[in-house]
């Protein structure tokens, strides 16, 4: 069994801000899939898939941003899914917009959403995709970048790119991490 996590804010406010990048490829994910992300349970949204022989459970953590680890913790704990068949979908405002990174594991690299599943799991071997969406702006706050609204021409450029890593999400559950390293890492569509 799978567990994939897009982080995220919940609420309308925060639907087009750079930090729900995570719940826009779970979205995504969930059509391809026709897998409605629906069921609450855990503090999170749950919605259910198969994918070739493996079962994916598709995670949209209501906790916010920061404290996204405990249901994330929760639901690994649950369905007793080991911590390397877990795959978090996070925004990254050190990569370029139109950039996604896919890794097999490591640090949080300054995301709070990262360092809280870390220490939650006490693991940082889980998969993750971080999706770019843009450099911080020099003297702009970074709470007040990733909280801030996206531009329609920034949202235009990032609709690929969710694609791109709803495409990575499903190779890696199929076992292609490396297949999907090599072909997403870096890519830049703008």
């Amino acid at each position: 069994m799978y567990l994939i996590a897009g982080l995220g804010n919940p609420g309308k406010k925060y639907e087009n801000t750079r930090h729900n990048a995570g719940f826009r490829v779970i979205d995504a994910l969930s059509e391809q899939w026709n897998a409605p992300v629906l069921s609450l349970r855990f503090q999170a949204l749950l919605g259910r898939a198969v994918v070739g022989s493996e079962k994916v459970i598709l995670c949209k953590p209501l906790t916010y941003m920061n404290s996204s680890g405990e249901a994330i913790r929760r639901i690994v704990e649950y369905y007793d899914i080991p911590v390397e068949n877990v795959l978090v979908i996070s925004d990254d405002v050190y990569l370029e917009l139109g950039t996604l990174r896919i890794r097999r594991s490591g640090a949080a690299g300054g995301h709070n959403g990262l360092e809280n599943i870390i220490l939650e799991l006490a693991s940082d071997q889980f998969k993750r995709i971080r999706v770019g969406v843009g450099l911080q702006p020099a003297g702009v706050d970074l709470i007040q970048f990733v909280l801030s609204q996206m531009t329609g021409d920034e949202l235009k450029t990032l609709g690929p790119v969710v694609k791109d890593a709803a495409a990575a999400a499903e190779l890696i559950v199929q076992g292609e991490l490396d297949q999907a390293m090599n072909r997403y890492n870096g890519k830049r569509n703008a």
